[in-house]
């Protein structure tokens, strides 16, 4: 019984792909760069060529590979630019929930000084509450839906936001207080 010589499939998987890789990055790397401009082109072109290694088993032998690699960058470029409307989609839903933010009348009404010292005392709040805090008041979500979001039960966010809240008023207070002196030994001078 005789064996052939044994063939590493691994290695010349490798060595194929380098080849490929070798013959088209130039040309997929300039189509994206003509459609992208250059500050996505080389991150589109390495999307392109991992996609190529993950499926390597579908690319077609010969010159139709060049043209499967086109087909991949043609759909990368797609998600780029869906990538970049969603982005471009949420900073402008962002400048808008601000521009509400600010002319809610609550805003307009509470004095400067109490505003800078809820947000103080928002920001030295853990991560944890501030997350709990901003989904319960600013983004007005449900104790189920708060649940939901932070994969705990209901009961947990009812004891988790009444510490959080607990806590927000004790930083709250000590600010203010000390904000209020400061102000009147401001006057004072």
């Amino acid at each position: 019984m005789a064996t052939g010589p044994v063939v590493d499939n691994s290695t010349d998987q490798q060595d194929r792909f380098d080849d490929l890789f070798e013959a088209n990055y130039v040309a997929i790397f300039r189509y994206c760069v003509r459609r992208l401009g250059s500050a996505d082109a080389e991150d589109a072109a390495a999307d392109v060529f991992a996609v190529a290694w993950r499926r390597f088993h579908e690319i077609p032998a010969g010159e139709a590979s060049r043209a499967w690699l086109f087909a991949v960058a043609y759909r990368v470029i797609g998600n780029t630019y869906r990538s970049r409307r969603r982005q471009r989609s949420l900073s402008d839903r962002l400048k808008s929930d601000t521009a509400v933010l600010v002319s809610r009348p609550w805003f307009e009404s509470a004095p400067t000084q109490q505003v800078r010292c809820l947000y103080r005392a928002l920001s030295s709040l853990g991560v944890a509450d501030q997350e709990l805090l901003r989904l319960w008041s600013w983004d007005g979500l449900t104790r189920s839906e708060i649940a939901y979001v932070l994969g705990i039960n209901e009961n947990a966010v009812d004891q988790r936001l009444h510490r959080a809240r607990t806590r927000l008023r004790t930083r709250f207070d000590r600010l203010s207080g000390s904000s209020t002196q400061q102000e009147a030994e401001e006057a004072s001078t």
